[in-house]
């Protein structure tokens, strides 16, 4: 078990299809912390109003190793983003040993503070055209649902898990645009509260880096690229792939298994 001061996520979207529960499971179950927060889209109300509910055994793991976190001492904060939205209606309560705000004030061990928000308030799709946001998202899922087959016949050729969704927002150059025009929104933001960074998540797309003095930090998500950023003892923030790391694990299992079974052979 992985220890560290504070373990931030978000974009998890619980009760859809794309949600990679198992992973996200197997993460919180190498990890704890002091503190977590829930950096918004933990449960996908969007997908659970238009097609029913759906909630695998896996999702409801996911919710009861949560709470078994805040029953064992951790402090956990749940900021709400769009598609969890009817939880801004809860702002300042708690449930289950987690509180729930618009937005927080993190200050780490290094004494730099950062604004923690979902972002979804500073993308202008979502604030000013709810239709077109809502019709992204069915695309959206359409192309989960396509990477979906996809990946089964790459698994049946021994190829590894591959993203049509990222790999489509690194070769399209308006959604390049689109990201860097975001953490420059949210920097700037960060800027004008005299914050030294900003914590957020929303666009699914990971990320931890310097933008003019200001630390731009992007949670990513468990859908697409399932990662998650953690906060050392000594302060220092950090991005762990969980998919990558899974995916080594399973190649040294398998070079270990390979290994044992030559040695035997050879006996």
């Amino acid at each position: 078990m992985l220890k560290y001061r504070t373990i931030f996520l978000s974009d998890i979207h619980l009760g859809t299809p794309g949600c990679q529960a198992e992973l996200l499971l197997d993460f919180l179950n190498s990890h704890e912390a002091d503190s977590y927060y829930l950096v918004g889209d933990i449960i996908d109300a969007w997908r659970i109003r238009r097609k029913g509910f759906l909630w695998p055994q896996a999702h409801n793991d996911v919710v009861q190793a949560i709470l078994a976190k805040a029953h064992d001492g951790a402090r956990i904060f749940l900021i709400p983003g769009n598609h969890d939205e009817f939880l801004r209606s809860y702002l300042g309560t708690h449930f289950g040993g987690i509180e729930v705000l618009r937005t927080a004030d993190f200050t780490g061990r290094d004494g730099r503070r950062y604004l923690v928000t979902h972002g979804d308030q500073f993308d202008a799709v979502v604030t000013n055209a709810r239709w077109l946001a809502h019709l992204g998202d069915r695309a959206y899922e359409f192309t989960l649902w396509l990477n979906t087959w996809a990946n089964r016949l790459r698994h049946l050729w021994g190829g590894q898990y591959w993203s049509l969704s990222k790999w489509a927002k690194h070769q399209v150059k308006q959604a390049v645009n689109f990201i860097s025009e975001y953490e420059n929104v949210l920097s700037a933001e960060a800027r004008r509260g005299g914050y030294d960074g900003v914590i957020c998540g929303h666009i699914h797309s990971a990320a931890i880096r310097d933008i003019d003095g200001i630390t731009y930090v992007n949670t990513g998500d468990w859908v697409e690229s399932c990662t998650a950023v953690v906060e050392r003892e000594d302060g220092r923030l950090i991005l762990l792939d969980w998919e990558r790391s899974a995916r080594e694990r399973r190649h040294r299992a398998r070079r270990t298994r390979r290994s044992k079974t030559k040695k035997l052979e050879n006996a």
